[in-house]
């Protein structure tokens, strides 16, 4: 008996979907993106080539260590397409994160892309969590990289008793930052009480003190 054949339809459906969850290429050597233009488009539309100039291309802010001034203990330092528009369709960015001793960078998700981290200071334990629950860690050290796949929920942590920092390469002009904590305890409008206390088997009350502590300081 002979396996019926896929239609033609359906193939060409997953050739669409196989090149649609990552940046796409580009198809001009610049497409720098006009931050201004209010077209929505899944990207950004380009500025006209004569307005091009270097500083398109063009970021400083990675150099230096950033202000750390947060309950977390770190700070993320972004090198995407909103810092440096003429990354706008080259499916690349940059960013630095840097920890004070103790400092955390919690369970969040990059829904657009893989992350690869090169350390640049002091030692960090990172790991991932796979959809099996498994948890993929490691303590990791100056000159040493590490990666985490896209999507999956990641962390880094320095246990040290000195300033840490890594350099994280993306595989998307606009990875995107999803904090888990956040998002579920801190969404607008809110995540129903009752939806979280089942969902973590604490009670309503429990959840009320999450959010008040996650809320934004006023």
């Amino acid at each position: 008996m002979t396996s019926p054949a896929v239609p033609l339809s359906l193939l060409l459906l997953f050739a669409i979907l196989s090149n649609t969850f990552a940046d796409p290429d580009p198809l001009q050597d610049t497409c720098v993106a006009d931050l201004s233009s209010g077209v929505t488009i899944n990207g950004f539309v380009c500025k006209p080539s004569n307005n091009v100039s270097a500083n398109d291309f063009f970021f400083d802010g990675l150099k230096n260590p950033g202000l750390i001034n947060n309950s977390l203990g770190s700070l993320v330092t972004a090198a995407n397409v909103l810092k440096i528009p003429g990354l706008n369709t080259l499916g690349v960015s940059l960013a630095r994160v840097d920890y004070a001793p103790g400092g955390v960078n919690p369970p969040h998700t990059h829904p657009r892309a893989t992350e690869i981290v090169f350390v640049l200071e002091g030692e960090l334990e990172v790991g991932f969590i796979t959809t099996a629950n498994i948890l993929i860690t490691r303590t990791i050290m100056v000159g040493e990289v590490f990666t985490f796949p896209k999507g999956l929920v990641h962390f880094q942590i320095n246990n040290g008793v000195g300033n840490a920092s890594v350099l994280a390469a993306f595989n998307s002009q606009l990875p995107g930052t999803q904090a888990i904590a956040l998002a579920l305890f801190a969404a607008s409008p809110p995540v129903p009480d009752n939806v979280l206390a089942k969902a973590f088997q604490i009670g309503t009350m429990e959840v009320d003190n999450i959010k008040s502590g996650l809320a934004p300081k006023k």
